[in-house]
């Protein structure tokens, strides 16, 4: 395994309600202060919990450096699989959830209130929450040194500044893009990441069977 192949759970991070909310900063009334408020809470609780997940696994694997070494990983590709299986039914059961109310105010956001909306969104998604226990726990499992993850956490905030970005580029021409951002994020991200999911699940069972 390389960092390569954690790259595409970054989509798992941003699908649905975290894309959709970075429309919403991107249409608002200070666009480009909001959504980089957006982007700094988002980046540090990414940051923060892939971290946290691979210093855990690092550290859990030092105590079996000897003998066991083997058993322990066949344990951890257990736990990465198990983790897998509950994120695929967390985003399946929350195809359909719908932005939240709150949404709507979002439009005139504060930098400091879009930060804090980056740092509550991430942390309180479960689906966040087992994608960077997974993340973390893979890139120290198969031995990746801790900065093997900053493309990972790089990767999902290019994914998040999309908005920002086609209001950008495309200046006028957002209005038009920008919903249908909003609309395909919240019908159908649900199924990229299931795929992305499924991916990462076959990985994991062909380090079992070796």
């Amino acid at each position: 395994m390389t960092f390569l192949t954690l790259l595409p759970l970054a989509v798992v991070m941003v699908a649905g309600t975290q894309l959709v909310a970075a429309v919403f900063f991107a249409s608002s009334d200070r666009p480009r202060a909001a959504s980089l408020g957006y982007l700094a809470g988002a980046a540090i609780v990414v940051f923060g919990g892939t971290t946290v997940a691979w210093l855990a696994v690092h550290l859990f694997k030092l105590n079996f450096s000897g003998t066991g070494r083997g058993t322990v990983e066949r344990w951890l590709d257990w736990f990465v699989l198990a983790l897998l299986a509950v994120l695929a039914v967390v985003v399946f059961l929350r195809r359909h959830s719908g932005p939240p109310r709150w949404m709507g105010q979002l439009q005139h956001a504060s930098p400091g209130y879009a930060l804090k909306v980056g740092l509550l969104l991430f942390l309180g998604m479960p689906s966040d929450d087992l994608t960077m226990a997974t993340v973390g726990a893979s890139a120290a499992r198969h031995d990746l040194p801790w900065w093997h993850l900053l493309p990972f956490v790089l990767l999902t905030l290019v994914l998040l500044a999309l908005p920002l970005l086609a209001l950008l580029l495309l200046g006028r021409r957002a209005a038009v893009v920008l919903p249908r951002i909003r609309d395909w994020a919240d019908s159908h991200s649900w199924l990229v990441s299931e795929a992305v999911i499924a991916l990462f699940a076959v990985i994991t069972v062909l380090d079992l069977a070796k």
